[in-house]
């Protein structure tokens, strides 16, 4: 994973524009280099060892090499988290290290739900939750997962990802109404 000094100074888009059109793994390393300190925080804060944690950062950099060729990102750092998160949700509940119901607390402790017929709903089958929160667009799914799970406020949010504080705040009521709605689909 050797980096130029030329290909650092390069933009996140550019970066993957570069990768997609030339094929050449190093503009993915150089890319990569500049999050697997986040990739490592989140992966040791959700699974609580540090040699897990190196492995996954390892398995989100082999996935990557693949996922960027598929996937249109236009935030990198913010999808990057969010498949950071969901692939270590994976590798907790493919251990059985973790109940499921301890696996999306954030959404039923921290008050995603401002009405007793959501509080509810929420309780329920957290694999649909899970699903549901997956299935949501990427900004919505971003401002969901930073509002809820990081406890960041909007101002946050909107500095952490680029959207303006209103579209901040409309993505996570969006987003928190479709979650409602996915659920319902569901079944309850």
């Amino acid at each position: 994973m050797f980096v130029k000094n030329k290909e650092v100074s390069q933009t996140d888009e550019e970066l993957i524009r570069l990768y997609r059109s030339e094929g050449h793994l190093h503009w993915v390393s150089a890319l990569y280099l500049r999050y697997t300190s986040m990739v490592y925080g989140v992966c040791l804060k959700y699974l609580k060892d540090r040699e897990s944690a190196r492995d996954s950062v390892m398995q989100l950099y082999e996935l990557l090499v693949k996922d960027l060729l598929v996937h249109e990102v236009r935030n990198f750092r913010g999808w990057l988290y969010v498949k950071t998160r969901n692939h270590c949700l994976m590798e907790l509940r493919s251990s059985k290290n973790m109940p499921h119901e301890e696996i999306s607390p954030f959404l039923m402790e921290n008050g995603l739900s401002q009405h007793p017929e959501e509080e509810v709903m929420l309780h329920g089958d957290t694999d649909k939750l899970e699903k549901c929160l997956q299935s949501l667009a990427e900004a919505q799914q971003l401002c969901i997962t930073l509002f809820y799970l990081e406890e960041k406020c909007y101002k946050e949010i909107s500095e952490a990802t680029g959207y303006d504080y209103n579209q901040v705040k409309s993505y996570i009521q969006n987003g928190k109404r479709n979650l409602k709605n996915c659920i319902e689909q569901h079944g309850s």
